[in-house]
């Protein structure tokens, strides 16, 4: 975590529990300043006022709409909606892509029948998503890691989805369990799935969940994570990109 400087622009990060980090993009969100604001501990959820030129909303084991648990959850769900409003770069990860939905008019549903979508999955691009200022990056990035030009893999790790997008919103990602992957709606991205997610973070997950199967996904994540980097630094650099701007 660092402070702002004359030259780069404070991105500030919603955190709801330490189990979620950043991840690898810590490293990977160029020439801009994180404030990371540890929720859990009590932090105040900034303003969009005070929230510099980006809101990076990260997962959470909480659902979009569990206030009680989560006394943060209203004032981030503000922050989303009024940077949208306002125009200002915002990327909502898991939770913070569910977040992003509730906060605009979309509808999350919690602990759908199709039940946990766990370890790395196929997620395909629709057409829309070569030209979004984001994930086109990752859409080239996917093929030339060694997947192809219309899907990508990428680790996954929840219980909760959307279900209907907010008003206005592009589509922009699909999976065979959970249709609504990635949508945009003005200055937002929302994506379902982790592309900050080490093959060792995904494991952690993992073993926390019940089933027998951890170390077959896994094996998995770690055999495709040279796929799974192209795609999740490029969606950071580009993300990085657009804040700078």
């Amino acid at each position: 975590m660092s402070s702002a400087t004359d030259d780069r622009p404070t991105l500030t990060v919603i955190q709801h529990g330490p189990d979620v980090p950043l991840g690898r993009f810590e490293n990977w969100l160029d020439g801009v300043d994180l404030r990371v604001v540890e929720a859990w501990t009590g932090a105040a959820v900034p303003s969009i006022e005070e929230a510099g030129a980006g809101v990076l909303v990260l997962g959470g084991r909480m659902s979009a709409y569990d206030d009680a648990v989560a006394p943060w959850l209203p004032a981030t769900r503000r922050l989303m909606a009024d940077a949208v409003e306002r125009d200002v770069p915002v990327l909502g990860i898991c939770l913070g892509h569910q977040l992003l939905a509730a906060a605009t008019g979309g509808l999350v549903e919690v602990a759908p029948p199709p039940g946990e979508e766990a370890g790395v999955i196929r997620v395909t691009w629709r057409d829309e998503a070569a030209a979004d200022p984001v994930l086109g990056a990752a859409v080239r990035a996917g093929a030339e890691g060694g997947g192809t030009a219309v899907a990508v893999l990428q680790p996954s790790m929840h219980a909760d989805a959307v279900v209907t997008l907010p008003p206005g919103a592009t589509w922009l990602a699909y999976a065979e369990t959970y249709p609504f992957q990635a949508f945009r709606l003005g200055s937002a991205l929302g994506v379902q799935f982790h592309p900050e997610a080490s093959p060792d973070l995904l494991e952690a997950w993992l073993r926390e969940r019940d089933g027998d199967d951890a170390d077959a996904l896994v094996a998995a994540a770690r055999a495709s994570d040279g796929h799974v980097v192209a795609v999740g630094r490029a969606v950071a650099q580009a993300f990085a990109a657009v804040v700078r701007a």
